[in-house]
């Protein structure tokens, strides 16, 4: 009887033991020491980031880590929340090779995590007669959260020229509400008729599913003028992708900065980059960074036409409004906690306690650098960004320098190292 007393007082006292170590901090990855820059929480410090269970468990001054399972250094390097590209394009269609749907689309796990982003969102590859392919082929195949834009024609970017007959706005709009968990906005792109058809069909597509409109003019043509969508068509909350494009109206022969731009801005419009092959230009940014025009929104228009020219990756885009003299806060701010909201997924672009563990650790490099915008125009710095570590969902999704891996030595020999007595072959 004294027996078995003992050693239930004895389990009892294991499980106690147990208990009390579940019950404490056990995380599962701390990052250490990094400047964490946190927009949407006032955060700018040197914090440590710690992760549980896929979700930001702590962000704090000294975190102890005496029961992480993994502690990574950061020092030298900013935290952030991961990054969120809202244009890029991923939808691949068999046949078609132009520089915006098929194969000139890119996959997202080939090129999310080395770019330190977690969140990309398919600017209207496709549209209402071809979406849900889309989304059953790369969307619900990706690691990387994948979202998407339905462009109010029907089969989306395929062809430059959309006939007003396929656009469809009662059909986009069912397939936004059908799809709401991943369709964040109405594309219309590219159209190049002397008319609003294209955006204002859009516009009502949007306004049915109550969710944004993001426009690419593309073609500039005297009877519809840019400070006229941004003025009077789009409404609050509405995107005008490509603000730093060559014909965009940015400034004046003076170098002023016109101010149709600021009040379109106070009327609720965002202003999102856009880079792509061909839609950006330091002569426009250049000079709107420099008088506090900051874009609303950092994005790629990511496609194989971009990303083996000047644009490059996300952060290399960053990297050119680093060098024009955009503050770091509102560099990240404008690549996380802001195109979170314009896509209204408040719960993306932050490290709060329980949100998701979506990190951005970037790494700054020094040297002799050139920048080259949609012309080959080149911007010389001193300084650029760097994706080092990416954490998608908890998990490293990229690691630049292997600083999240063990030291091989510590991990005993291979097998082929024992002797042969203890080898187990297989039968």
């Amino acid at each position: 009887m004294m027996k078995t007393t003992k050693r239930a007082a004895s389990a009892a006292l294991c499980f106690l033991i147990l208990a009390a170590a579940a019950q404490g901090q056990q995380y599962d990855l701390v990052l250490k020491g990094g400047r964490v820059i946190d927009p949407k929480n006032g955060i700018d410090g040197i914090l440590d980031v710690a992760v549980r269970d896929g979700r930001i468990a702590a962000v704090a001054a000294s975190i102890n880590v005496v029961q992480a399972r993994r502690v990574v250094d950061v020092t030298g390097l900013i935290v952030a929340p991961g990054l969120i590209d809202i244009h890029a394009h991923m939808f691949h269609t068999t046949g078609q090779a132009d520089a915006w749907a098929g194969d000139s689309s890119i996959a997202p796990d080939s090129f999310g995590p080395r770019s330190c982003t977690t969140t990309m969102v398919d600017a209207g590859s496709s549209g209402w007669r071809n979406f849900e392919t889309f989304r059953h082929t790369v969307i619900d195949r990706a690691k990387t959260r994948s979202l998407a834009m339905i462009n109010i024609a029907g089969l989306g970017m395929m062809t430059d020229v959309a006939e007003q007959a396929d656009f469809n706005p009662e059909e986009v709009a069912r397939l936004a509400l059908k799809h709401k968990d991943v369709v964040v906005g109405v594309k219309s792109a590219h159209y190049q008729k002397p008319d609003w058809v294209s955006v204002d069909k859009a516009i009502e597509a949007g306004t049915k599913a109550k969710i944004p409109v993001m426009v690419d003019f593309g073609f500039f043509l005297p009877e519809r003028p840019y400070y006229e969508l941004v003025g009077k068509r789009l409404r609050p909350g509405d995107i005008s992708t490509h603000c730093f494009r060559g014909p965009v109206p940015v400034v004046d022969e003076k170098g002023k900065l016109y101010s149709y731009l600021l009040d379109a801005r106070k009327r609720g419009v965002k202003f999102d980059v856009g880079h792509g092959g061909g839609s950006f230009v330091f002569r426009n940014a250049l000079p709107a960074v420099q008088q506090g025009f900051y874009p609303d929104s950092i994005s790629t228009d990511l496609h194989t036409g971009s990303m083996n020219a000047g644009m490059i990756d996300m952060v290399n885009t960053m990297s050119k409004f680093m060098a024009m003299g955009m503050p770091m806060a509102e560099l990240i701010k404008a690549s996380t906690w802001n195109p979170a909201n314009e896509i209204k997924r408040a719960e993306l672009g932050h490290l709060s306690v329980g949100a998701v563990a979506d990190i951005a650790v970037l790494r700054i490099e020094e040297g002799k650098f050139g920048l080259l915008d949609g012309f080959r125009g080149r911007l010389n710095t001193t300084k650029r960004l760097g994706c080092e570590l990416t954490v998608r969902d908890g998990a490293v999704a990229w690691d630049w320098n292997g600083r999240a891996g063990t030291d091989y030595l510590s991990l005993g020999p291979t097998l082929g190292n024992r002797p042969a007595d203890v080898v187990v072959r297989p039968k």
